[in-house]
């Protein structure tokens, strides 16, 4: 308790304080005050930001990540193009600045082509029997070109300190299995436009018309096949539905046409006796899909996996006809600028040296430790919180508070930096740095096996706008990019920096209670700690959540899938709950009258202006209708809207009156953490 209240005392010295300098961290023009806050905040936080900014023609989507993201680009394009002329400052730069160089030399890569997979194509061109394609499919996966189900190496779930080959589904192409099952109009349209796309595709490697069409046939074909066999999004999110162990021999058994532990063999992996897999139903349909289908069709299905795979890297027919179809997809009108996208390559193919570079440059020490004070303020409210609940008995709330206390922070950047030994990068050839990269992190996933669980790697690079949580690690990460305003910012007051970073934080601590976190243990381990009565409460308001999102609609008939995003939803509430708290304990937050005022905003009113803002985001129609499928996360509007009618404080702040659109009774209003 003492360590508690001194930190309390710290943190206001190191973050109480009010706007020191002129800057509008809530500017009212953004703002709509001809909207009724309680009608709709969002508008009336954002409507004239949202008037004012047009979707760029080559995005697919414009709000506050995005001008982040943007800003993070700009940041990275002056590193690379730096690295990319120097030869002076050792292997770091000499790496990041040929890579750039290949992606950004447009006249080699025209000059290529095909040629970078040219060497794939005569390789799949003399599988001749399913014992040949299923050593071409494991040697594609060492090269990074994975395709068929997913394979990866990671965490048991159920014993964190130790590695385990794990199978999931997948082998499509589109972005959710849906597009290949349902016959609605927006799936029919996509599906045409995917087989004119594969037609087009197979047409630029030579095929003629005629085997083009036949071509685009079997992969569609091959694909519907294995959606039907895969488990919908909803059910993915079901731990542990997704948690099944076997012995190789016992996988084996499941696919009597698969010998598992030759083909994890020739995929690197030795000395392994346990997988787990995600849908064993999908890998015996599987089973039954290899054994029934023709080889001509798996060299079929082979050849366009390589070619989707490299098009990016190819030259421009093959990456203007990708776009091509992602237009369908997502409704963009131009293509991305080469250099952003390169840098975007970088960024995740060497993101750790990449990252060295923008952590030295752009972000700064202090601003780790101000959120690391953040952090403890959003901990010490979250844990009056859980004593608080009159839902939920003492054993449980012991069992909360304990998980609570073990969070691990990352802040910015990681403690150690992956080097990449053994990646050639060669500044005349963009494919191949592509490939080489790839091959090393394959390589790098492999020989965590056997070896401690390194908790110390990030699953993001410090010039990504976003956050997590990891629950076998049970570990909240915060990247540098996302410590920028309208999130963060040094010179804010702090009801500007707990509506936005705050919440952030309270959202990805809340994530480790969520419908899915809150499965797993205080180590990380998926362990039930909950009695039967304790989990009833939480599933009863889950599902009140769940209906609250579920009846938002979007587009014409489509509507918010409250269960696929249930997690983020209920992270979102408890998030901003949590953060309101925690603002309250500042000197800003206890202040009141006139003095506390900043441009006419009282500081709850900035609080939640603040929160309002970091969620604003126009977004095109296609894309939005591809996110309600694909994206566990609410659209933006209902993210902002949804948490906030279920927080008594944000009526007091706004007079918000029966009557209001969003005016709920108060008990009705939704409390779960």
């Amino acid at each position: 308790m003492t360590k508690q209240v001194s930190f309390l005392v710290v943190s206001a010295i190191v973050i109480g304080f009010i706007a020191a300098d002129n800057r509008k961290f809530i500017d009212p023009q953004n703002m709509d005050m001809s909207v009724k806050p309680g009608d709709n905040f969002y508008e009336y936080a954002n409507g004239n930001w949202l008037k004012k900014n047009e979707i760029p023609a080559s995005k697919t989507s414009w709000g506050s990540f995005n001008e982040l993201r943007e800003k993070s680009l700009d940041a990275m394009k002056t590193l690379l193009e730096d690295a990319s002329k120097t030869t002076t400052k050792g292997r770091l730069y000499q790496m990041v600045g040929d890579f750039y160089e290949s992606g950004m030399d447009s006249l080699t890569i025209e000059k290529r082509g095909f040629d970078p997979i040219k060497p794939d194509l005569d390789r799949i061109e003399k599988v001749n029997n399913k014992a040949a394609f299923l050593n071409e499919l494991a040697y594609q996966r060492t090269q990074s070109n994975g395709m068929l189900f997913g394979f990866f190496v990671g965490q048991d779930r159920k014993n964190v300190n130790k590695y385990l080959p794990q199978f999931s589904q997948g082998g499509t192409t589109l972005p959710d299995r849906d597009y290949y099952l349902k016959n609605d109009a927006r799936s029919q349209k996509v599906r045409d436009a995917y087989r004119d796309h594969l037609t087009k595709m197979f047409g630029l490697i030579g095929e003629e018309p005629t085997q083009s069409s036949q071509d685009a046939d079997v992969v569609i074909r091959v694909e519907t096949a294995l959606a039907k066999a895969q488990m919908p999004r909803v059910e993915l999110r079901d731990p542990y539905k997704t948690y099944n162990k076997f012995t190789v021999a016992q996988f084996s058994q499941q696919t009597p046409g698969i010998n598992w532990m030759d083909h994890m063999a020739k995929l690197g992996v030795k000395g392994q006796d346990t997988v787990l897999v995600q849908n064993p139903s999908f890998y015996r349909s599987l089973d039954s899909l290899v054994a029934a289908t023709p080889i001509e069709e798996w060299q079929t299905y082979m050849r366009w996996n390589i070619l989707k795979g490299a098009a990016p890297y190819l030259s421009s027919p093959f990456v203007n006809q990708n776009f091509a179809f992602s237009k369908v997809l997502s409704g963009q009108k131009e293509q991305t600028a080469r250099w952003q996208r390169v840098s975007s390559l970088i960024d995740g193919s060497l993101g750790d040296l990449l990252g060295q570079l923008y952590v030295q440059k752009y972000f700064k020490p202090e601003a780790k430790q101000r959120m690391l004070a953040l952090v403890d303020n959003l901990e010490a409210s979250y844990k009056e919180h859980i004593k608080k609940l009159d839902w939920m008995s003492e054993d449980t709330k012991a069992k909360a508070l304990n998980k609570l206390l073990a969070f691990k922070r990352k802040i910015g950047y990681p403690d150690k930096w992956k080097n990449y030994d053994g990646v050639a990068v060669n500044r005349t050839d963009f494919y191949g740095n592509m490939e080489s990269a790839g091959k090393w992190q394959y390589n790098y996933m492999i020989n965590r096996l056997g070896k401690p669980v390194d908790r110390t790697e990030w699953g993001m690079t410090p010039p990504t706008v976003n956050a997590y949580y990891s629950p076998v690690n049970n570990e909240i990460a915060f990247p540098a990019a996302i410590l920028q305003f309208p999130f963060f910012d040094a010179d804010a007051d702090d009801a500007v920096n707990y509506g936005g970073i705050g919440a952030v934080i309270g959202h990805e601590m809340t994530h480790g209670f969520d419908d899915s976190g809150r499965q797993y243990d205080s180590d990380g381990t998926l362990r039930d700690w909950w009695t039967k009565a304790d989990a009833d409460n939480f599933k009863k308001r889950a599902d009140q959540v769940r209906d609250q999102f579920s009846g938002f609609k979007v587009l014409d008939t489509i509507k918010v899938n409250g269960q696929l995003t249930l997690g983020e939803n209920l992270a979102d509430l408890g998030g901003l709950a949590i953060a309101y708290d925690a603002f309250k304990k500042t000197p800003q937050g206890k202040s009141s009258g006139k003095k506390s005022m900043i441009d006419g905003f009282s500081p709850d009113q900035r609080f939640f202006l603040s929160w309002a803002q970091v969620w604003r985001i126009n977004v095109l129609p296609e894309t939005q209708a591809q996110l309600i499928m694909v994206d566990p996360h609410a659209p933006g509007q209902y993210r902002c809207n949804g948490p906030l009618s279920n927080i008594t404080a944000w009526y007091q702040a706004f007079d918000v009156k029966p009557g209001d659109k969003m005016y709920k009774k108060p008990e009705d209003r939704i409390k779960v953490w």
